[in-house]
């Protein structure tokens, strides 16, 4: 028994010695460096790079072509815009302040970027925002707006602007 013993003491240092040979953690100064960036991957990366832009410039020349259509865009754009056009949300519950004049640019004290002009002089202007209509397109046209009242710290009356109808 005590040869066995001896064997399996043996067995099991030769056993230590072959684990400890193999670590776990390598070191890599002594493996030479792979350069990540070979040939096909540069040439891999060029080519999603072109296509992207490629991409890009089809997509732009598309939404262009389609805006310069005659969509309402266009049709609105300038003075040419007739009287009864009705521009923006249908949301009446939503917008459910009314109000006319005649759009002028220009703010007050940073609330509103356009105002209208109603008779009355200046206390009764309403200043205007919208996040929904190009409010640019009508400046000088008497319209009427429904939007949602707006706190204010300087102006009498803000509006956000959700829907015009030229007068």
């Amino acid at each position: 028994m005590d040869k066995s013993k001896e064997t399996i003491e043996v067995k099991k240092e030769e056993t230590e010695e072959e684990t400890n040979d193999k670590t776990l953690i390598h070191d890599f100064s002594t493996q030479t460096a792979k350069n990540a960036f070979t040939p096909k991957i540069i040439g891999l990366l060029a080519l999603v790079i072109i296509v992207g832009i490629a991409t890009g410039f089809l997509l732009s020349g598309r939404s262009s072509s389609v805006s310069s259509g005659n969509s309402l865009g266009s049709i609105l754009s300038g003075s040419s815009i007739p009287k009864g056009t009705v521009v923006g949300s249908s949301d009446t519950a939503t917008f459910k302040d009314t109000a006319e004049g005649t759009l002028k640019e220009g703010g007050i004290d940073g609330e509103g970027a356009y105002h209208l002009e109603r008779p009355g002089g200046d206390s009764q202007n309403v200043y205007l925002t919208s996040s929904i209509v190009d409010l640019s397109k009508y400046i000088g046209k008497k319209i009427k707006v429904w939007g949602q009242t707006q706190k204010a710290q300087t102006a009498g009356w803000l509006m956000d602007v959700g829907r015009i109808e030229v007068l």
